[in-house]
């Protein structure tokens, strides 16, 4: 974590944790472990667990966005970045296995706890949602291509759950294989 200040180190450690062990099950002296500092110099980085979520929350944001950048620059065309998106599945099938989907899991314990935050965690969903149905209208789809973006975001929050379910990466590069068949037939239908 060299090179970055303590608040955000204390936030990248928060949130590799929220991810592996939930929100409600870390604890500020476990972060602090992490981060090797005193609950002193902790508390005056941030008060209470709320703040540290809003700051969890507002980073995930930030690399969503940034990825989401990255894609539009390395691919090429709305259906190569839409394959992008399915590929994630696989670039991340071992956390998958383990521990779900970041977002998938965080907005579900939020959910649970009838959480304050759930709404701006929730944001992470609609940038997903925006750019795929940008991607979809890009490629012809305008009057559906809000449809298509939730239809494959909600593939890919069933495959992240039923992989962490079942811990099969079999699983997963099947599924994966059939979105990228699903794409095929509607880059196809646009072309018509």
């Amino acid at each position: 974590m060299s090179g970055k200040t303590t608040r955000e180190q204390i936030v990248t450690a928060a949130d590799e944790l929220f991810y592996h062990r939930g929100f409600e099950q870390t604890s500020f002296a476990s972060i602090a472990e992490v981060v090797h500092l005193s609950r002193g110099n902790f508390y005056h980085h941030f008060k209470a667990k709320d703040d540290l979520l809003d700051a969890v929350i507002v980073a995930r944001l930030a690399d969503t966005r940034a990825m989401l950048e990255r894609w539009e620059s390395e691919a090429t065309d709305p259906a190569g970045r839409i394959r992008t998106f399915i590929d994630i599945l696989l670039v991340n099938r071992v956390d998958i296995q383990t521990y779900g989907c970041p977002v998938g899991t965080l907005t579900s314990e939020l959910a649970k706890l009838d959480h304050t935050a759930l709404h701006a965690a929730s944001g992470l969903f609609t940038l997903f949602r925006d750019w795929l149905s940008e991607q979809f209208t890009q490629l012809g789809h305008g009057d559906d291509a809000d449809d298509l973006a939730m239809h494959l975001l909600a593939a890919s929050q069933g495959v992240a759950t039923l992989a962490n379910a079942f811990h099969d990466e079999r699983f997963i590069c099947r599924e994966v294989e059939r979105l990228h068949d699903w794409l095929d037939t509607h880059v196809d239908n646009s072309r018509k």
